[in-house]
């Protein structure tokens, strides 16, 4: 599979999801949930991945966190406020950059309609 088909069962079960269970809940319920769905559709979900930084030669374990990661391609940020802030897309793509991967999406269960709460943002991705 690739990033973009990846990608689309994302958005497809963050649809189901929203639809289901609306917007207004905790972030960590609507992460618990996508991974369930992700792993029934067949995927390999890492929740909460831990990502080491270095530095000036130096390692740091204290890097950051990832929400999702699926089928070590494409990185899943969530969100669950009222509106997503540009910090939040400028977060996920350095997440990309070094975790080296192409693809990612913001996702913010917290609007009331989810297509507009989701963003892909890309790293070296070739459509």
């Amino acid at each position: 599979m690739t990033e973009n088909d990846v990608a689309k069962d994302i958005v497809d079960a963050a649809y189901g999801i929203h639809t289901g269970l609306g917007p207004g809940l905790f972030e960590s319920v609507y992460e618990a949930v996508l991974a369930c769905e992700l792993e029934k559709r067949g995927h390999e979900v890492d929740r909460q991945r831990t990502v080491q930084i270095e530095y000036d030669g130096l390692t740091f374990d204290e890097g950051f966190r990832a929400d999702l990661v699926v089928d070590n391609l494409v990185i899943v940020e969530l969100k669950s406020v009222e509106s997503t802030l540009p910090v939040h897309k400028k977060q996920l793509l350095t997440y990309l950059r070094l975790m080296d991967k192409r693809l990612g999406l913001l996702i913010n269960f917290g609007e009331a309609y989810i297509k507009s709460g989701i963003t892909r943002l890309v790293n070296r991705l070739e459509e």
